[in-house]
């Protein structure tokens, strides 16, 4: 698991006084990085092996401004070609936000997916998803 910690800012709330419901996907996407990190540790545009099928957000209770936001990020599941990333939104100690990103490693020259190296599986299966965690 990678966790990062997020600060609201004002600017991310909405007329309710809660965080915007465009943040979540935002966030979710900047706390992906360590897992980018396993396919391309140098974060190179040019070489990018990902990407991004399908999201989908779930949201279990309001979230606020000016209370400290933990992002959980998993592996949900792991197949030959593509994996899900899940995430979590904790805030006081409640989960409030869960989503998933399937993610396909894609070779652009090709324009089709391709196997996810063995190396790079094991990394993976290091940060996977249970419930006891």
């Amino acid at each position: 698991m990678f966790t990062e910690n997020i600060s609201p800012r004002f600017s991310d709330t909405d007329a309710l006084g809660h965080i915007n419901n465009t943040m979540i996907p935002i966030w979710f996407e900047g706390a992906r990085n360590p897992i980018f990190k396993i396919f391309m540790p140098q974060l190179d545009l040019k070489n990018w092996p990902l990407i991004l099928a399908k999201i989908d957000v779930e949201f279990h209770q309001q979230l606020y401004f000016e209370k400290t936001i933990v992002v959980k990020t998993y592996i949900g599941r792991l197949g030959s070609s593509s994996f899900t990333v899940y995430q979590e939104l904790w805030q006081g100690g409640e989960k409030c936000v869960s989503g998933n990103a399937i993610m396909v490693n894609f070779c652009y020259q090709k324009q089709k997916s391709q196997p996810i190296s063995a190396d790079i599986r094991e990394q993976l299966s290091l940060h996977l998803f249970s419930e006891s965690k």
